[in-house]
């Protein structure tokens, strides 16, 4: 982990308020593992106070990239910023997804914004030549984001584009009409797309990591204040800045039944 001063070298909108930051960050993108995050100071000011998590959404050579949604005060700010000014970073942080393990091919499911984790991973899985097959889910055909992805089958609410209805249906529709060998899933998304995935993967008997989207103060394990009841561990809690955000979709309680 390290903290750093990073220069902006892009800031685009991708449409409506979601935004894609690009900026150099050598010393983490050379260290960075898909499913790990940052945290962001805002301002220069004390407020907001707290600094924001961000998924590592993908790294360009020496450079790091994000994805945000501007619907917040911390969101808004950032949104604003320019070309050439300078972020307050600590990163990597976090857990990673793991690529190892008794499975033979790979279903990447993100919801929403819940995509930003997925192109790092799917670059990685690409190095390990891994099969994989990708499904992306949004409220509408605008809100789709699928940058770095390829051969994606969507699903959006409103049937604008793809499977009309949730990612969730889509994939269990797949698995309905295809024999997959050994399937791991990994999933990204808001907490109702993550409980249905996790029950999805019981049923079938699917292996599934689920990366928790979750407030943090520090991001570091040192406030305590992003806790996620676990089942069949030792610890009753974990917390999800230190832990995870990366955790086997069995093992989290709320994703299941909250």
């Amino acid at each position: 982990m390290k903290q750093i001063f990073a220069k902006i070298v892009n800031l685009a909108n991708l449409g409506n308020s979601i935004y894609r930051l690009t900026f150099e960050a050598p010393e983490i993108a050379n260290t960075v593992a898909p499913g790990q995050f940052i945290n962001i100071r805002i301002s220069d000011d004390s407020y907001p106070l707290l600094r924001r998590p961000f998924s590592v959404y993908n790294k360009v050579g020496d450079k790091l990239q994000i994805l945000f949604n501007a619907v917040g005060r911390g969101t808004a700010i950032i949104s604003k910023r320019k070309e050439g000014d300078s972020l307050d970073i600590i990163g990597p942080l976090g857990n990673s997804f793991s690529l190892t393990g008794d499975f033979e091919n790979t279903l990447l499911v993100g919801g929403g914004m819940g995509v930003a984790s997925l192109p790092l991973l799917y670059s990685e899985i690409q190095v390990n030549k891994i099969p994989v097959t990708i499904f992306v889910g949004a409220r509408n055909k605008e809100s789709l984001i699928l940058d770095y992805l390829q051969n994606v089958s969507c699903a959006t609410d409103d049937g604008s584009d793809g499977y009309k209805g949730n990612v969730v249906s889509l994939v269990e529709q797949y698995l309905n009409k295809n024999d997959i060998i050994k399937p791991k899933i990994f999933a990204c998304g808001p907490p109702p797309m993550l409980r249905a995935i996790s029950k999805l993967a019981d049923k079938y008997n699917i292996l599934c990591e689920v990366s928790i989207e979750s407030a943090m103060a520090c991001g570091i394990g040192i406030c305590q204040g992003c806790p996620v009841e676990r089942i069949g561990t030792t610890n009753k809690y974990s917390l999800v800045c230190k832990d995870g955000p990366i955790f086997e979709s069995n093992t989290i309680n709320y994703v299941l039944h909250g």
